[in-house]
């Protein structure tokens, strides 16, 4: 049978209960709310009870909304926090990795001010110096220790000179060139130099290791004078080295003698020294008139 003129295909009956259900509760809100204007209009007080009642039924899930409400809010708020805290805390790291860049940089001027201020002086008071120079290279690895200044011929440096820093002791001159020198460490194998120990006086050889260490044997066989923290000086034996200067600090002691460090590490220091060869003969001798006052 065909649908009738009015019919409307696919209306279901659950829809119409809806529709139906939907006026009806329209309208039940619709005579709720003239009833509770003329209660309020005919009865203020018991109007007021209804509305305390309304109160009291809908504030739990008033409650419950605003929970829900400041926990969303705490959740967005939490998560600005968070970024802002994160942005300042990448600026903060950048700002410190600045800093502290400047810091190295400042200390590194600072030593080398230092190290400069420290060979100026020490040139002020070595009488038979020759020149100053950059220490610009040395040798760390290989057996044989070197180290390469940039003083040479046209500064009046000459193979043999001795050479030393603020600290100590460097080396002696090799190599030389119109502009740079080559300098045979005090470590190297190849270097001895006569020394004495600065607590006693003991007379002492000094002898490279060609591993950045230096070996120290006494003249006197038969007892070890040495001690840890022991400090060993040139004693100016041999015309070459000026007397005391700091050669190398005991570190470790063996049977018959010690194992030092240079006093001097060319990769540490900036500037050295190189000094005319120290002779004995050099030496000023005293005049009669002061021998006769030293006898009186």
């Amino acid at each position: 049978m065909a649908p009738g003129p009015g019919a409307r295909p696919g209306w279901s009956r659950r829809a119409q209960y809806g529709v139906f259900f939907s006026f009806l509760a329209a309208i039940a809100g619709l005579l709720i709310g003239l009833g509770l204007l003329a209660l309020s209009l005919v009865s203020p007080s018991a109007y007021a009870t209804v509305r305390g009642t309304a109160l009291d039924v809908t504030a739990p899930v008033s409650r419950s909304l605003e929970a829900v409400t400041s926990t969303v809010g705490g959740l967005f708020s939490g998560a600005g926090d968070y970024w802002d805290a994160a942005n300042q805390n990448g600026r903060l790291k950048a700002e410190n990795q600045a800093l502290r860049r400047q810091a190295i940089q400042a200390r590194a001027i600072f030593q080398e001010n230092a190290q400069l201020k420290a060979a100026i002086g020490l040139r002020e008071k070595t009488v038979q110096s020759v020149a100053t120079g950059r220490i610009v290279g040395s040798s760390l690895e290989s057996e044989r220790r070197f180290a390469v200044i940039s003083a040479g011929s046209g500064d009046g440096v000459q193979g043999g000179m001795p050479v030393r820093a603020a600290d100590g002791l460097i080396g002696r001159i090799i190599d030389v060139g119109a502009t740079a020198a080559r300098v045979l460490l005090v470590s190297d194998r190849a270097n001895i130099v006569p020394s004495r120990l600065l607590r006693g006086g003991q007379p002492v050889i000094a002898t490279g290791r060609g591993d950045g260490t230096i070996d120290l044997r006494p003249l006197e066989v038969g007892r070890n004078p040495f001690r840890r923290g022991d400090i060993v000086v040139t004693s100016g034996t041999g015309g070459l080295y000026p007397p005391g200067v700091p050669v190398a600090k005991v570190v470790r002691l063996d049977d018959d003698g010690a194992i030092a460090v240079p006093m001097a590490d060319p990769s540490d220091a900036s500037f050295a020294i190189v000094e005319r060869p120290y002779e004995e003969s050099a030496l000023p001798e005293a005049a009669p008139a002061d021998d006769a006052e030293a006898a009186r």
